[in-house]
Parts: structure tokens; sequence; C-alpha cells
């Protein structure tokens, strides 16, 4: 299908003045549908840029994903269906399309829509390959083909019934992002996908985010959910999630970006929790991400130097676009705010709402603006919201859209070219470009191709030090895609190279090493020598990589990683996350050696975390094990033993669904009086246990005592706490100097629990009063940040066991309790002052007894 653009036009923009006109000024419909000629004055953009229309209605209606094909051609998903009333009513209806924009005479705005796909339901992503495009609508994944090129779907085969299976557009996969290692990633799913030799693989994978899914240059994935902007994998998809005896607490779903102020430049009453204080500020503006979606990492030369990079969040509840400058540190990626105060775009017109971002072949930053005033799904719907929309005129029209772009003031746009017409030997050069986007697409369609006769142009390139360090990465990764990589190659690569490329090297060895024990051997020698001197990123491949090697040459070189590391909460995952199944041998290691006689709190935390792997492995050999290495008869314990034995313990609470391990007679270790545990504690222990004349207890728990489900908790919350506050306030709860305040015996610990938890969501700073003594800079750090990325069940695991370890006694802290002050204090964007905190509280009904 094809639209004449001028008369179709003109008619939708007579209708929309002239209800703007009419309407102008009215209370009943106070935020007009404007013209897109209308809106485009509504705009406030960073200095530098300006924003051009693309394509609008009726070409394009209800835009929610857009990308581009090799041939600079624009695919948009329109989600036709999506809230068309307050009740949904057409959600189940095949109204929804897939649409092919075509610029014929490069004036910058669409010609010519071709629709590929109709009678859609709620369609939310596309994936390219080969052979045709992926399409997913609700509770399917289809496999679609061109096979006469009009760009109209000829086939239709199904992939996947799983996918999107909630039907929820909300919750509920998508993304089809394809990255650099050749697969294809989602967001709000645990599924990734891989086309290969005509075939389909289909696989899990860590589940990320909510709406939108991008990659950076290293293919990092960021996501986000809809109350926090940005997070990403710090590490390579499924590594993380290898062991199932270790839960990591860090590399994946990092918070990039912990700014959650958001700044509209216009009152938005039509917000889901509008009505609970704190959402909107006395303007009646939006104070805080509710809405955030979609984030984009621009990967284009076109904007000035200093954007290259950057991540793009989508807000559009506030009609607006946020902008974060992302900065490297190691492993680690922050992600800040350059303006705070005033956002990348923000819009005066309330129907303005950003949904999705692509960068385009010509640089340019591309928008989807959904446009209209009713973007909540119904599910989700309060009272409140539905008075506000229907109150105010917000529900109708429906079916507009545009797409707009963002490009610099005084710089040519680059010249787009077709990538199908290009030769192989072309690819290869588009592998180097400067342009992310150029990058990514030759090394999808060399793949695809498959042609073998390209290996030597793909080596050269791989060798070549002159050449551009990212287009020898992807040379590396189109020789994984097309199955040509050897070992002679990678190990070239290992002798003289930077982290990324050395890092890629030892990842794509791996299959190699386990196929064969003269590379195992090989590879253990070049990582063992790697490992003396390695820099943080080099150590974290090393140590995701070694369990390709044997027991001991993965021992030699974890040990190395972790007496130059071992203070790095990721890295220590990453060691765990390689050792399943062996990780009481590498305990057995670091029990005898010479470096690990005196205490430190990182080998504290560490052995915990080993502790912690072989009691949930429930091995009983290496139980029983535990038990000898935990008692010294006759003798002091040392603190590897209190670690040991106090690590075990925790972890009793998640063993109660295993059948007790049967010794020969009661262990010595429990007849002690210097256990570092309490009585309960102990009794949960032993009830790992059991022996002639003793079967553990099945009592229940006395009142002051955690019940199964809090211990198990416990638990988590002592794993989360090593990781994300040891540092400051001691493994042991008693502060560190010049960090952080005492727990042990904290009223602000063992009090109201929702005060405990606005602090671990909002942070605190300033003086603070604990048992009676003052804390304040430099005895402590001015300001404790804010925790607020976290989820809330890692935020309840940390309070109940804070406030019940170390001699404090306080009732566990539910998600739901986390939850509901989350929802009620958003619109808190600073750190709390003690006595700020404890004003607010007052002000607070009583909390529940129950």
């Amino acid at each position: 299908m094809q639209f004449n653009r001028i008369l179709p036009y003109f008619f939708v923009l007579i209708l929309l003045a002239s209800c703007a006109k009419t309407q102008e000024g009215d209370p009943d419909n106070p935020s007009p549908a404007r013209a897109a000629s209308e809106e485009l004055e509504t705009f406030q953009l960073e200095p530098g840029f300006k924003i051009q229309l693309v394509a609008q209605e009726p070409m394009v209606q209800d835009p929610v994903f857009i990308t581009f094909d090799e041939d600079a051609r624009l695919w948009v998903i329109e989600m036709r269906g999506f809230m068309t009333d307050t009740l949904g009513s057409e959600e189940d209806k095949p109204i929804g399309r897939i649409s092919v924009l075509e610029d014929l005479d490069g004036d910058g705005q669409m010609d010519k829509s071709t629709i590929y796909m109709d009678s859609l339901i709620m369609p939310r992503a596309i994936g390219f390959f080969a052979d045709g495009v992926l399409v997913s609508e609700n509770t399917s994944l289809w496999v679609t083909q061109d096979l006469d090129g009009d760009l109209k779907a000829d086939t239709q085969v199904l992939l996947d019934s799983t996918y999107a299976s909630s039907g929820n557009p909300e919750h509920s996969d998508n993304g089809l992002l394809r990255n650099v290692d050749n697969w294809y990633y989602n967001a709000k799913s645990r599924l990734r996908y891989r086309y290969q030799n005509g075939d389909w693989i289909r696989d899990t994978t860590e589940f990320r985010g909510q709406w939108g899914i991008s990659n950076d240059d290293q293919g990092r994935l960021y996501y986000n959910y809809n109350w926090s902007q940005l997070h990403a994998d710090l590490v390579p998809p499924n590594y993380f999630s290898r062991n199932p005896n270790h839960s990591p607490s860090t590399g994946i779903d990092h918070g990039v970006a912990l700014e959650r102020a958001v700044y509209p430049i216009r009152e938005t009453p039509a917000v889901n929790r509008g009505y609970i204080p704190g959402v909107l500020s006395e303007d009646k503006r939006l104070m805080e991400f509710t809405a955030a979606c979609s984030p984009w990492i621009y990967r284009s030369t076109l904007f000035p130097e200093e954007f290259y990079g950057n991540a793009f969040v989508a807000e559009p509840a506030g009609n607006l676009v946020k902008r974060n400058v992302l900065m490297e540190a190691g492993n680690l990626v922050d992600g800040r705010d350059p303006h705070p105060g005033k956002e990348f775009l923000a819009s005066t017109d309330e129907r303005f709402r950003p949904v999705d971002f692509a960068t385009g072949p010509d640089g340019a930053l591309y928008i989807a603006d959904m446009y209209r005033g009713l973007i909540q799904h119904g599910e989700y719907l309060t009272p409140y919201l539905t008075e506000q929309t229907v109150g105010r005129g917000l529900v109708m029209p429906v079916h507009l859209g545009r797409i707009w772009k963002i490009v610099p003031e005084g710089k040519a746009l680059r010249q787009t070219t077709r990538l199908s017409d290009k030769s192989n030997t072309e690819l290869v050069e588009f592998l180097s470009d400067q342009d992310g986007w150029y990058r990514d697409m030759a090394q999808r369609l060399l793949v695809e191709r498959g042609n073998a006769l390209v290996k030597n142009e793909l080596v050269n390139l791989v060798l070549n030090q002159q050449a551009e360090q990212l287009g020898r990465f992807h040379g590396l990764w189109t020789l994984e895609g097309l199955g040509l990589l050897d070992e002679a190659l990678l190990f070239q690569v290992l002798e003289k190279e930077d982290d990324l490329l050395q890092n890629t090297a030892i990842r794509l060895l791996e299959p190699f090493a386990l196929r064969s024990v003269q590379v195992q051997n090989r590879l253990a020698e070049v990582m063992k020598a790697a490992a003396k001197d390695a820099s943080e990123a080099e150590a974290l491949q090393l140590a995701l990589s070694s369990d390709v090697l044997s027991p001991q040459a993965q021992s030699d070189v974890l040990n190395s990683i972790l007496a130059s590391y071992g203070s790095q909460a990721m890295i220590r995952d990453a060691m765990l996350s390689s050792l399943n199944q062996r990780e009481f041998g590498l305990m057995q290691n670091l029990w005898k050696a010479s470096d690990w006689t005196a205490r430190d709190q990182n080998k504290e935390i560490f052995l915990e975390m080993l502790t912690t792997a072989v009691v949930k492995g429930g091995e009983a050999h290496e139980m029983k094990s535990l038990l000898a290495l935990a008692d010294s008869p006759g003798s002091e314990l040392n603190w590897k033993q209190k670690i040991l034995i106090s690590g075990m313990s925790i972890q009793a609470a998640n063993s109660k669904d295993h059948e007790p391990i049967v010794l020969q007679t009661e262990p010595s270790l429990f007849s002690r009086t210097d256990l570092p545990i309490d009585e309960s504690r102990l009794e949960m222990l032993r009830g790992m246990f059991r022996w002639p004349g003793y079967a553990p207890s099945e009592e229940l728990t006395a009142e002051n005592q955690l019940d199964e489900g809090a211990m198990k908790q416990f638990a988590l919350g002592r794993q989360k706490f090593l990781v994300g506050c040891a540092g400051c306030h001691g493994s042991d709860g008693a502060g560190a100097a010049r960090m952080g305040p005492p727990l042990v015996g904290s009223e602000w610990v063992t009090g109201d629990e929702r005060r405990l938890a606005m602090i671990l969501l909002h942070g605190l700073e300033g003086p603070i009063e604990v048992a009676g003594k003052t804390y304040d800079a430099p005895d402590i750090l001015p300001v404790m940040p804010a925790h607020a990325t976290m989820d809330d069940g890692s935020i309840a695991a940390i309070l109940t066991y804070i406030r019940n370890e170390w001699g404090n006694h306080a009732k566990p802290v539910s998600r739901r309790l986390v939850s509901s002050t989350r929802l009620t204090s958003q619109g808190r964007v600073y750190p709390w002052s003690a006595d700020e905190l404890n004003e607010h509280m007052e002000t607070l009904p009583p909390p529940e007894t129950k």
C-alpha cells in the first residue's frame, strides 16, 4: 500500500488545526490534539540541535518501535489496538500493522509507505535476519518472509508461542535486538534467539528490563524499568547464571544512572499515581521517572564528539527525553545528567509521547512519538487517571503518530547507501566504520551471506594492528558468526592487544579449550601469566573464562586475581560464577595458603561466598569436610573457622528441603561453647545433619526467632549486604572508619522499618546519632547514596538481615513494605537528613502491627 502524502495529510491537518482552534482554553480539553507543525513549535531542545518531522499520520499511527534496514528504509510497528478507550476494548483486535517507510526524493521526509504485515494483535518488535523478518505480536513470535521483493510478507511461520505470552504490552517480551555476539536479545524476557545454518536456536538468558533494549560498542546490553531509567549488564550474557549455587549481586542489572529526577516544561497531572503526595510538584509537574522506556545508546559521529555513546531515555508521561553521559571506571559504567534541571528534549504538548529511538544511517537520532493522550495500559489504570483522562478530553483522538529526527545545526547529514548492494570486500571495510549502525549492519550481512571466501579478508583485518580497534572486534565476531574462527588466530590476538580484543579472544577460545586438552593447556599458561598483572577488565574476563581450565589451573588463575582484585564485588561474583562444583576445592587451597593467615574483610567475604555455594550444593562429603575444617578441638576458633560456621548457619534455612546428611556421631563442633552464633542459628545448623540419637526437630521457632521464610530472606540479605554495604559498615556491622556508622545496636536499624527503607531508597546525608554517639564527616562519609535501582526484594532482604544480626532483633521486612514505601515516597529525589526524615515520620500513620 502506498500513500500520496499531499491530499490525505491536507485533510488531517485541517481537522487537527480546527480542533486546536475551537478547543484552546476549553477546560474540558486543555490539551487539544495539534497538527504536527503545531507540535513542532512546542519543543524545547538542547542548544545546537534542531528537530525535524519525518512522518506523521495517516502514514504512521501509534508507532511504538522503529528501526532501519540495510537499505536505509524505516520500519515502523504501529500498535493501533493499544488503549483506544479507557477499557482497552480493541486490544484483542487484529488492527496492528508493520509499515516500511521510504524517502524517495531525499528531502528528509518519508514519501512512501508499504504495509509489510497487517491484521496483527498488538505487535511489538521486529528483527531482521538473512531470509526474512522476525515479527512479534501477542503470544506469538513469527518468522516471516517476503518472497518476491515487494516489501510485503508472503509467508508466516510460528517460531515461539511463548513469546509475549502475557499479552500485556508493559510486561511481556519485546526488543529482538541483534547484538555483536550474533544473538537476538529481548527486554522483559529470559529468551534469546540465534539464526544459524538456516535454523533457529532458542536459549534462555538473564532476565532484562521492561520496554526497550539497546547495546553499546562493546555489546553491553542496556535496558530499564518504568521507575528506574537506565540499567546494564556489565558482563557478557549467560556467564553469571552458570552456577546454580551462587546468586550474583553485581554485574547483571547494574543501575547505571541513579538520577531519578525529571524536568517537564508543562503541568503533567495525567500520570497514573498523580494523587500520591510527592509524585507531582507544587506546580503539578512530574518529579521523577514513572514511565521510563526504550533506553538508546547513540553510536554515531554526526552529533558533537561528547554525545557519542550517550544514553537517551524516553519518559512519555513527562513528555520528555532524558540524556545521560556514560563514564567508565574500571569495569563499572556510571550515567550522569549533564544538565540537571533541563532535559535534552521536552514539550509543552501533553500528547507528545516519545516511546522509542533509532539511530539512522544518516546519523540522526529518530524518535517515535505515539502522540496521544492516554498511554497507561488498562490493567494498571487508576480511577484517578481515568478521571483525568476522560475529564480533560485526552481519550480522543487516537490513531495519530509522528516520527521525528534530531540533527545538529549547521552540519550536513551523512549520505546513506544501500548496504545490500555492497560486495563482501566493501562490507569488511564497513566493519571499521566510525558509526555503530554501519558496523553492526555490515557484520550482520556478512554473517548472513555465509560466504567462507571472506575469511582471509577478515583475518587480515583482525591482525592489522593499524586498523580501528572496533573494526577488528567486529571482525572477530563476524568470523564467529560464520563459523570460521580457529584457535591459532585467537592465540595470535592474545599476544599483543588491548583489553577489548584480548578479552574477546579469551572468550572465543572457550569452546576450543573444551574440545581440546592441548588448547586447554596452552590457554591455561596464557591465562596464568596474564592474571599476574591483569587490568581490571582483563581480570574480569579471566575469572569468567577460567571454568574451561583444569581445576588446578583455574585455582592458580583465581588466586592471582583474588590477590589483586579481591576487593571488587563484580570480580568476586565472576569467580564464583565459574566455580560450579569446584567451590570446595578452591576453598581447600585458600585454607592452606600462607597469605590467607592474616584476616581482612575481603577474604572474609570471599570465604563466606564459597561457604554459601558449598552449602547450597549440598554434597554430603563436602559438608562433612566443612564440619571438620570448622573445628579445632582444644584450640580457639580462628577467623576462618568463625566465618565458616556463621556462613553455614545462615544458609541452613535454605536447606530445609534437603534430606539431612547422615553422620556416624555428633560432631564435636556442636558441643563448643565459643561458637559465633546464637542458639537458634546453632539449632538450624544442627538440623542439616542427623546421627544416632538425633534427628532434626520440626518444632516451631521461638517468638523472637525468624521463621523459615524470613531466614531465607536473612540468608539472601547477608549476601547482598556483603556486596553493597559491608564496605562502609563492616562485615560485622560495627562500622568502618571514615566510611559509615555502626549498625550493631542502632535504633535506626531496629526501629520503624519504613524509615529504614526510606534510607536505602533515597540515601542519608549529614550527621546521625547512633546509640547516643553522633557520627559526622570526616569520621564517616558525608552522604550515604540512594539504592533506588535495587529491586524491592533485595532491599527487603538486606533490611531483614541487618535487623536480626549482631544481637539486633526486629521483625522481618517484606517486599510489599518496601514496594509501598517506594510508592508513597515517590518524588523524593534527594537524600534525607536525619532530622528531616524523623520529622517526616511523624506525619505518617502508625506502622501496621501484624
